[in-house]
């Protein structure tokens, strides 16, 4: 182990910037995430429906990837997304400040891809809530993949049976494309022919 190595949360300060080069170097069995350089602590440990749903999404839209789309992948958390600022980052782990694990998240660049996870923005994201997820903490990652440029969002409301997709518009926000209830039929321009009833996904 590193001799700089973080072993306890609480050796941190959670009100100081911290870079990606510093979240290599944590060891703690708490699962957190960097924004701008400031670290969130992740929800606890997710619940048997969220898994479900997970699940069901990998399989279903990992299963239309494996016959019609070889250029596409699919990730599952914990899988680090590290997100570039534009003005600040290159590619230095020293010049990254944001690390996330999205519950779900499409590839279809593969130099985005290394043994570390994703350098630079997928193409889709979906967001599955629990319970335990605030407002706060909504509002902070909508707000972060529409101005890092997410071409779609999917939060999944899966207590509510609902499911909101957000596509990124000319202008570079987020719109409501569709709320889906249920019955309804997924799909998105990102993968065509790709066809999935909400309700099947959120059943266990």
């Amino acid at each position: 182990m590193n001799a700089n190595s973080i072993t306890d949360i609480s050796q941190l300060d959670l009100n100081k910037t911290y870079a990606y080069a510093d979240y290599l170097l944590w060891q703690f069995s708490e699962r957190v995430e960097l924004i701008k350089g400031r670290i969130f602590k992740m929800s606890p440990a997710p619940g048997k429906q969220h898994q479900v749903v997970s699940g069901n999404f990998h399989v279903s839209i990992g299963g239309y990837l494996k016959q019609h789309d070889k250029k596409c992948r699919l990730f599952a958390a914990p899988f680090d997304v590290r997100l570039l600022d534009n003005q600040k980052s290159k590619q230095s782990d020293k010049e990254i400040y944001t690390v996330v694990q999205p519950d779900l998240c499409l590839i279809c660049d593969e130099s985005k891809l290394d043994e570390r996870g994703c350098v630079g923005v997928p193409d889709l994201i979906i967001e599955i809530l629990s319970l335990g997820n605030s407002k706060k903490e909504m509002k902070i990652k909508y707000e972060l993949y529409e101005e890092n440029g997410v071409q779609e969002y999917w939060v999944v409301f899966p207590y509510e049976s609902l499911l909101q997709r957000f596509v990124l518009n000319a202008q570079g926000k987020f719109e409501l494309a569709k709320i889906y209830t249920d019955e309804d039929i997924i799909t998105t321009p990102l993968l065509p022919d790709f066809q999935v009833v909400l309700g099947e996904i959120l059943q266990d």
